[in-house]
C-alpha cells in the first residue's frame, strides 16, 4: 500500500493530460503453480501495461510500483528499439532465478525475466541480450545474483566508481544505439533520501543521479525510463520527498 500511496503522490504533480493509469487488481492474485507469487496478477498488470503503451507516441516513462512494473515497459521499448542498451540504476540486481529466488517475490527477479531466465508467462519473445545490460549503483547482490552475473559478463558500476565518465564507457562498450534507464530510488543514499521499502546504506546523491541521466541521454537517444520504488512512510514523507522525484522525472522528460 505504501507504493500505490506513492504512486498516487506522484500522479497528482503530473500533468493529467500526459499521464495514463493502468489500474492494478485489488486481488492477491495465484502463484498459478509456480514459485512466484501473485503471477496471476503480475501477467494481468503486464499485459494491461503493455496495451496501454501501445496507445502512447513519443517516450514513456513508467511511474510508481516495484521494480515488476517495469517488465511491460522495458519489453516494449526493447521491441521497438534495435539494439537498446538498459541501465538497471538500482541497489538491488533483481537477478533472482524464480527457483533461486529467497523471497519468491517478482520485483527481486525482474532484470533475470527480461534476460529470459523467469517465469514463462512473462517472458518476452526476444529477451535482452546481457552485453547490453548495466548494473549501475548496484551494492546488494544474493549470492545466486553474483553467480548469474559473472557468467553472463554483465557489468556492475559500484556507487562510489559510478560517475558520467564510467557510464558513457559502458555505454559505449555495449554498442547500444539507444538507452532505456531504469531507475529505483533506493540507488539513492538513504540519508539524501528515505522513502523506499528496502534502503542500502552508501548510495548515490540525487545530484549525481540527475548528472548520469543527462550524461546518458548525450550518449545515446533515450528509448524509455522508469522511477519505481517510492514507498513513503506518510503523507508528510511524501511531500517531503517528492521535490526531489519530480526533479528526476524533469531530467528524463527534458
Amino acid at each position: 500500500m505504501r507504493l500505490a500511496d506513492g504512486a498516487e503522490a506522484i500522479r497528482g504533480d503530473l500533468p493529467a493530460s500526459a499521464t495514463h493509469v493502468v489500474d492494478v487488481p485489488s486481488e492477491a492474485g495465484t502463484d498459478e503453480g509456480s514459485t512466484v507469487l501473485r503471477l496471476s496478477s503480475l501477467r494481468q498488470v503486464r499485459d494491461a501495461q503493455l496495451a496501454a503503451l501501445e496507445s502512447i507516441s513519443g517516450l514513456a516513462i513508467t511511474i510508481g510500483g516495484d521494480c515488476g512494473s517495469d517488465l511491460a515497459s522495458v519489453q516494449h521499448a526493447a521491441a521497438n528499439n534495435d539494439a537498446m542498451a538498459l541501465v538497471w540504476i538500482d541497489a538491488h540486481a533483481d537477478l533472482n532465478s524464480p527457483e533461486e529466488s529467497p523471497s519468491h517475490a517478482f520485483h527481486g527477479m525482474v532484470l533475470r525475466t527480461l534476460l529470459g531466465d523467469g517465469p514463462e508467462a512473462l517472458l518476452a519473445s526476444t529477451p535482452l541480450s546481457p552485453q547490453r545490460v548495466i548494473l549501475a549503483g548496484t551494492r546488494s547482490l544474493d549470492d545466486g545474483e553474483l553467480t548469474y552475473i559473472e557468467a553472463a559478463g554483465i557489468p556492475v558500476i559500484a556507487p562510489e566508481a559510478l560517475d558520467i565518465e564510467s557510464l558513457t564507457a559502458a555505454l559505449s562498450a555495449s554498442g547500444a544505439t539507444s538507452v532505456y534507464l531504469h531507475i529505483d530510488l533506493d540507488v539513492l543514499d538513504p540519508a539524501e533520501f528515505g522513502s523506499v521499502g528496502y534502503p542500502e546504506p552508501f548510495g548515490v546523491s540525487l545530484g549525481r543521479l540527475l548528472e548520469l541521466i543527462a550524461a546518458a541521454k548525450a550518449a545515446l537517444p533515450l528509448a524509455g525510463a522508469a522511477v519505481t520504488e517510492f514507498a513513503p512512510a506518510s503523507p508528510d514523507a511524501a511531500a517531503d520527498d517528492i521535490g526531489s522525484i519530480l526533479r528526476i522525472i524533469g531530467a528524463l522528460a527534458r
